[in-house]
């Protein structure tokens, strides 16, 4: 297994990290943004998350996280999350480590229950990683996704309980 390690990003991180988020965007298959980072909206996008963690392997940032309140008020204690993993170091598990980190991360930070939104029905990777790490799936939102093709897929929230 490679060794990859998880870590608090630093402002040194910010350019990959800016790189591996547009990937995904430009990907359009899995973040609902549309706009890409740059220079300037790429460090107040991150600085503006409750934590953001990297995947480093060999000093190279291959992956990171942002974690973040769902909602405020009655509904704070829950967290939001999304990863991103550069494409040529898909498959190696910075997946699952960063979504382990990022639950110890959410209890760090004093949330109860980690929500994700709007996870991709297609997006069967992902979805396998998260119930192998006890996520429970809380149905179907048909159409609610719309892919870069133009073509609606359905979304499955899932919750984890911290």
């Amino acid at each position: 297994m490679p060794n990859i390690t998880i870590r608090a990003y630093t402002p040194d991180d910010l350019p990959a990290m800016i790189a591996i988020w547009n990937q995904v965007v430009e990907d359009g298959v899995a973040f609902p943004q549309l706009d890409f980072l740059d220079d300037v909206t790429g460090p107040r996008f991150f600085s503006a998350q409750t934590h953001c963690a990297v995947a480093v392997e060999s000093g190279r940032v291959i992956g990171l996280y942002i974690l973040h309140p769902n909602n405020e008020g009655r509904c704070g204690h829950i967290c939001n999350a999304s990863y991103a993993v550069d494409r040529e170091c898909r498959g190696k598990g910075a997946g699952r480590l960063l979504v382990t980190d990022c639950l110890k991360q959410g209890r760090n930070h004093g949330f109860s229950i980690l929500q994700f939104n709007a996870v991709v029905a297609s997006n069967t990777r992902a979805r396998s990683l998260y119930q192998s790490l006890g996520f429970v799936q809380l149905g179907v939102i048909p159409g609610g996704f719309l892919m870069k093709d133009g073509h609606y897929e359905d979304i499955i929230p899932y919750y984890h309980l911290l």
